[in-house]
């Protein structure tokens, strides 16, 4: 049987227990928080007075602060780009709608909501310049990315558990810095995306385990492939209006590092804890190419955590476009 076939094979096995998987890690709708849960209300007659507090918050935040909230937000509002992606994963059908794709539908429906609730309080804030972060946002929709994954559900699961892990490091920091800053309820909000990103972690990581134990071999090799080429982030094609796809995400991720909210020591951990979570030290009847992937993926934290402590972070902020003067 040819690997293609594998998959789509244990795909399909899975598909059976896709209900199961939605029912203990997705929300219903009418029971999950929206984000007007957290937002001024402008139905109600205190609206001003909510929305100037806001603002009053957000005036002692600093610049770096600001630059990471602008990128998680532009990074859940390219969703669209997700979604295209994993529809076209094998064993992924949205034309039959089998159980694989009504997932996929229902993961996208819980994570609209993130960028649609931070949008909300950037644009209240007063803080950023909205037209250049919805110009950025629409150049990541519209460039796409490549993750290497190809359509290898596979190597797309392994990401995704890795991706959903980071999300929630970064969300669960600024939250914490939210909170340092006097800023409850922005805190609130942001712990709140926190735990429904750890939920999605939780889900995807459980479907790499559930591979395991039906294909081990090839789903370790195609562990050891996607940290061997290192997981790129979503939106790793960020750029600011007017310019070419080039250094965007790196000054970005150099304001993430600084303040704290994401990490090459968080990258490390996050793959150590994948690493235990599957237990790859007792994944047993694996071929002896798998042995050898296995062999390198123990090691692999070690070694990255030494080139980590090398990294030298810039003490200079870059000035993006998004972000007003006031708050540099």
């Amino acid at each position: 049987m040819s690997i293609k076939n594998m998959r789509l094979e244990v795909m399909q096995f899975l598909e059976n227990k896709v209900d199961s998987f939605v029912d203990q890690y997705l929300i219903p709708v009418e029971k999950i928080w929206q984000p007007t849960d957290f937002l001024p209300n402008s139905e109600s007659d205190t609206f001003f007075e909510e929305v100037k507090e806001l603002r009053e918050l957000a005036k002692d935040l600093p610049y770096d602060f600001w630059v990471a909230m602008v990128g998680d937000t532009i990074t859940e509002e390219a969703l669209p780009t997700y979604e295209s992606w994993l529809m076209d994963v094998e064993g992924v059908d949205n034309l039959e709608r089998n159980g694989w794709s009504k997932w996929v539908r229902q993961w996208t429906g819980e994570e609209n909501r993130h960028g649609d609730v931070l949008n909300k309080y950037l644009y209240l804030s007063g803080r950023v310049n909205m037209r250049e972060v919805e110009m950025t946002t629409q150049h990541l929709i519209s460039d796409g990315f490549d993750i290497g994954t190809g359509r290898d559900p596979y190597k797309n699961f392994v990401y995704t558990s890795f991706q959903e892990l980071a999300t929630y490091v970064s969300h669960n920091r600024v939250s914490q810095l939210a909170k340092n800053y006097g800023d409850n309820k922005l805190s609130k909000m942001c712990k709140m995306i926190a735990g429904d990103e750890m939920r999605h972690h939780h889900a995807y990581s459980q479907f790499v385990t559930e591979i395991f134990k039906v294909d081990p071999s090839e789903m370790m090799l195609a562990f050891n492939y996607m940290m061997k080429n290192k997981i790129v982030m979503p939106a790793h094609f960020l750029r600011e209006s007017g310019n070419k796809i080039s250094s965007a995400f790196e000054q970005f991720s150099d304001s993430a590092q600084r303040i704290g909210v994401y990490t090459a020591n968080d990258y490390v951990e996050i793959m150590q804890k994948l690493i235990e979570k599957w237990e790859i030290d007792k994944i047993s009847g694996l071929t002896d190419e798998a042995e050898k992937a296995r062999d390198y993926l123990m090691k692999l934290p070690g070694r990255m955590a030494k080139i980590s402590e090398r990294l030298v972070i810039p003490q200079e902020s870059h000035i993006f476009k998004w972000v007003e003067p006031a708050t540099r």
